[in-house]
């Protein structure tokens, strides 16, 4: 796909994508293989001038599908990362200046859980043999390529990985996904052995680049988009309230006030989430972990906050008659935790403490 395409889409993104989202998908394809076909997934990368309308791209896909927008984010953070690690390669179908015959989807596998561990033999002709498992792989079940990171036989790691899903000598195992929220992003677990791969960049390049930071602030951007979207639906209430003269005057009283409180929270959360992009679009190569620090946090408490006065002002009927606002309330919270909560609180206020004073109007 030719740049200026890439700049088009990515100048429109979040407007294309709600356009899109709003038709429908043919009924043979997922949602995801629809965005990847027809170029929707070409954003801005990170730090490049236009973090803002990557990010609002994400938003709007997570305002309509969190499972979704899981998939999707990860789809285009491993993009992202092969454009900032091998800049001079191509991992995608080329050879169209329009829509993309195949989807090409790809997944970012960089937990380290416990029992999860994957390790590599390097050969003379430069790829690698994966050993061992790696757990909670989002889109593992659909997902053509993956970026995973992996430990050689000394413990020297993490390398990143790049490795077909179909390849020889794989094996997805979904038995032990439970999930109710996020179902459909499946995160389950895969196992290799004996499976040929590459190495992208050399070891420990995946956590020391600037993309690192830069993409996990982009998650935030998700989770915006899942609190908007349960903020929508409370507002079409207070809207409904004040066309509906028979409306209990108390009901629409504390409905009003759980949009304002709804509106405070979303306001401060998207003036986070500008500010970050635009000091990460000044400052593309430096350690964006306190800017991505905090648009987290801040994202994580406004998801919260949503959550909690949409589901107070409109009581038990959205959850139960409204399939839509039922699913993005029960997928929120499991979103969120990829936040690592008070952990995350305390590396921020390292991090505060140890610059000088921000606090400025």
């Amino acid at each position: 796909m030719n740049d200026e395409l890439v700049d088009a889409i990515g100048t429109h993104a979040a407007a294309r994508l709600t356009d899109r989202l709003s038709q429908g998908k043919p009924a043979e394809l997922q949602w995801l293989d629809v965005l990847i076909t027809e170029g929707l997934d070409q954003l801005p990368l990170p730090g490049g001038g236009a973090t803002l309308s990557r990010w609002q791209a994400l938003a709007v896909v997570g305002a309509f599908d969190l499972s979704l927008a899981k998939l999707y984010e990860g789809h285009t953070d491993a993009l992202a990362i092969l454009a900032e690690l091998t800049p001079t390669a191509s991992w995608h179908d080329s050879s169209a200046d329009g829509p993309r015959k195949e989807p090409d989807s790809w997944g970012v596998w960089a937990a380290e859980a416990p029992g999860g561990r994957t390790t590599f033999v390097s050969h003379d002709d430069g790829t690698v043999l994966l050993h061992g498992a790696k757990f909670w792989c989002s889109g593992a079940l659909t997902a053509k390529h993956a970026l995973l990171t992996a430990w050689d036989e000394e413990g020297t790691g993490p390398q990143l990985i790049r490795v077909n899903l179909r390849a020889p000598g794989i094996t997805v195992d979904a038995s032990k996904w439970r999930a109710i929220g996020m179902a459909h992003s499946a995160s389950v677990n895969v196992f290799f052995e004996n499976t040929r791969a590459q190495r992208v960049g050399t070891p420990g390049d995946y956590l020391r680049r600037p993309g690192f930071w830069q993409g996990g602030a982009g998650i935030a951007a998700c989770w915006f988009g899942g609190a908007l979207g349960l903020a929508r639906v409370l507002r079409k209430a207070v809207i409904k309230d004040a066309q509906n003269a028979a409306a209990s005057g108390a009901a629409t009283l504390l409905r009003a006030i759980a949009l304002g409180q709804v509106d405070l929270a979303l306001r401060a959360t998207a003036a986070v989430l500008r500010e970050a992009a635009e000091w990460i679009d000044r400052n593309p190569l430096a350690d964006a972990s306190e800017v991505a620090l905090r648009a987290r946090l801040s994202a994580e408490q406004c998801a919260k906050s949503v959550l909690d006065a949409a589901g107070r002002a409109l009581g038990a009927t959205p959850f139960c008659l409204d399939e839509k606002f039922a699913q993005a309330a029960t997928d929120l919270p499991v979103f969120i935790r990829q936040s690592h909560a008070e952990r995350d609180l305390a590396a921020l206020g390292e991090r505060v403490a140890a610059a000088p004073e921000g606090w400025v109007l």
